[in-house]
């Protein structure tokens, strides 16, 4: 339901895994870009499904929300309410991935306050450990709200580690968004043993990468880049939005 990565790597290892479906949500990459490779990548065996893990909030705030089925571009670091409105506007399903998560998911007040417009809650997920996914496990039991699994792979060998299994076919974008949506009966899914325990290790210690100040740097000081709220690209329409 969530990966970072994708390459014809990727792709062997999830058809090796038994994966019909991966939803590919790279950071800081626009929707044009997502949507031209999850293409180039699908095939008779394998659907890959474009979606953005939208920043919303400044740095030390961010809230994390994955999109599924947008139709226009979205940036990144905008208010969560004109992010909600504008994925309303879109009619897209929203998930939230990896609750109370440090500091870059929405916490359980604020799903509640949102459950209406949260399509799902992420359950498992391969990069955390035990204690931090039976905390989305409780929200969604509390909410009653559906759950998903995810590898949440930002690299190669995660692929496969979790997935969700739905009770119906998904054959398309467009399936897939509306069993989302619809919430259709599914279940989150995870390899066992040790190997999956020291490769979801090694998917935690990614993130000291992931959060360097090298790289928020050079993302975020110019305002040109692709998923800047103020880049050119958006013309303009998330200026109100904006928080930086």
């Amino acid at each position: 339901m969530h990966v970072k990565v994708l390459s014809t790597a990727v792709v062997d290892r999830a058809k090796a895994r038994g994966i019909d479906a991966l939803v590919y949500a790279p950071h800081f990459v626009r929707l044009p870009e997502i949507r031209s490779r999850a293409e180039r990548y699908s095939d008779d065996e394998l659907l890959v499904v474009p979606a953005r893990e939208i920043f919303t909030g400044d740095w030390q705030n961010r809230h994390h929300i994955l999109a599924v089925g947008l139709s226009d571009p979205i940036p990144d670091f905008i208010t969560l309410e004109g992010a909600f409105a504008e994925l309303e506007r879109q009619d897209a399903a929203v998930l939230a991935p990896h609750p109370e998560f440090m500091n870059v998911s929405l916490d359980r007040p604020e799903i509640t306050a949102h459950a209406d417009r949260i399509d799902a809650i992420e359950t498992y997920n391969a990069k955390l450990f035990p204690h931090q996914n039976r905390r989305g496990q409780r929200i969604a039991s509390d909410l009653d709200d559906p759950g998903y699994g995810s590898s949440y792979a930002h690299l190669q060998r995660t692929i496969g580690e979790a997935w969700t299994a739905f009770d119906t076919e998904i054959d398309s974008h467009a399936a897939l968004v509306d069993a989302l949506k619809s919430g259709v009966d599914r279940r989150a899914i995870h390899r066992t043993g040790a190997s999956h325990r020291v490769q979801a290790a090694i998917e935690f210690a990614h993130l000291g990468f992931e959060n360097s100040w090298g790289k928020i740097d050079r993302l975020l000081l110019s305002g040109t880049e692709p998923t800047h709220p103020r880049n050119l690209l958006y013309d303009s329409r998330f200026d109100d939005v904006s928080v930086y």
